[in-house]
């Protein structure tokens, strides 16, 4: 290992960390370059929005330089293509090279931040240690001020868990499966109880910095852009409904900003509780869509259920909102100059920019179809849902082949076309 080259260890750490979904940048606290100790301008910056245009090794575009300290692990876990059991190259990075690698990839403008993770290697508290130390470097030594996202560790020591919080702009600790009983199965070495602990840890430290921030103004920030975790979906036996469960318990109990969904990959020398295929890519697409609608469009964990079938898993063919919306038709048709927000956001085909447009119209006049097709992207998929001053869907809205009407029509790409 000491004799590869840091461009050899790169490309294995960072291919390495492409299975790791959450590394979004939202919700960070906006920082800048001016001022510093001695009067120095720091480097880097962060806006209060995404952060895009990095890439990794395989030429996907992402955000920030996407690593693994190192992907040795004394870890087992059946899914994991780093597993102590697993023949996989192997690398390891020092704090300080990741933290000059951060700072030459920002000065070329290929990233605005970093987002570091790591296998477990010697123990838990040693790993953490490492990537504390990594923050720490960056932030006091470079001056940093770009977008630090640290994975975390349960297992380690909750005083390092809170020194990353400290460095970092968010924090996030994985519960990798939607299941007690499957991470029990597939991840002997972690515990479902202390996931969960930490993460209750890591929300009592932001609140009270939140409040601390309140009251006095120099009180050290503490992970600014919150907290956030994975589900690995297709892995185990759990449906769609499970997950959305899961998904619905960490929100409300840990603040969650977000909860990222990543569709099982088939690795090499797999175990035989694995399953041989992945799940198909458009499942994990789903899950996002009933993610966002707990999260913007105001449904229960219960409703997104009820979008399910019986075997619990959401439809492949249409969204979770249009789902819904066929097996509760008696809740439509909706008088768009009439019906509350509420009711609006239900309606498949509008989202939430359209819905305020439409709210915003009907102050001044009374909508006609041609008014709503303006304000939306596409009025096919709406107007079965919807009445106007001259429409009304009389028996669109019950007809027996609606699904197969509105379903997006499936279409086979060629490989070679033109």
């Amino acid at each position: 290992m000491g004799q590869l080259s840091t461009i050899e260890k790169l490309g294995i750490l960072a291919d390495a960390a492409k299975y790791d979904a959450s590394c979004a940048s939202s919700g960070t606290a906006k920082k800048n370059s001016l001022g510093g100790p001695k009067g120095r301008g720091g480097i880097g910056s962060t806006e209060g929005m995404g952060i895009c245009h990095a890439y990794a090794p395989d030429g996907r575009c992402i955000s920030l330089l996407k690593i693994l300290l190192t992907n040795h692990c004394v870890f087992d876990c059946h899914y994991c293509i780093n597993r102590k059991s697993s023949n996989v190259r192997r690398a390891r990075f020092s704090p300080q090279e990741v933290a000059d690698l951060t700072i030459a990839f920002y000065r070329r403008n290929y990233i605005e931040g970093l987002f570091l993770s790591s296998g477990i290697v010697k123990s838990s508290n040693h790993t953490m240690e490492q990537l504390v130390e990594t923050a720490r470097i960056l932030r006091e030594e470079y001056d940093f001020r770009g977008y630090i996202h640290l994975k975390t560790i349960p297992e380690a020591d909750p005083e390092l868990v809170y020194q990353a919080g400290l460095y970092a702009d968010r924090v996030s600790i994985n519960v990798e499966l939607p299941t007690d009983s499957g991470l029990t199965r597939l991840a002997p070495d972690k515990s479902a109880r202390q996931i969960e602990g930490a993460m209750a840890k890591t929300k009592a430290d932001i609140v009270e910095a939140k409040d601390a921030k309140k009251r006095f103004r120099h009180a050290p920030r503490f992970a600014p852009a919150g907290q956030s975790t994975q589900m690995i979906v297709g892995a185990d036996g759990a449906s769609d409904a499970d997950i959305v469960g899961k998904a619905s318990r960490l929100y409300d109990g840990f603040r969650l900003r977000r909860v990222y969904y990543s569709a099982f990959s088939p690795i090499p020398d797999a175990s035989a509780v694995l399953p041989l295929k992945r799940p198909p890519l458009i499942r994990e697409h789903r899950l996002y869509q009933s993610d966002w609608l707990m999260r913007f469009y105001g449904y229960q964990p219960g409703e997104v259920m009820q979008a399910a079938g019986d075997d619990g898993m959401l439809p492949l063919d249409i969204d979770p909102k249009l789902a819904w919306a066929l097996k509760f038709r008696d809740s439509f048709p909706l008088d768009v100059n009439r019906a509350s927000r509420e009711q609006l956001l239900r309606v498949p085909g509008l989202g939430v920019t359209a819905v305020n447009r439409i709210i915003a119209a009907r102050r001044h006049h009374s909508l006609r179809l041609d008014d709503v097709a303006r304000l939306t992207q596409s009025i096919a998929k709406v107007r079965p849902f919807i009445c106007t001053t001259d429409w009304r869907p009389t028996l669109l809205t019950d007809r027996a082949d609606l699904r197969r009407l509105l379903a997006p029509k499936q279409e086979q790409l060629e490989l070679f076309a033109a």
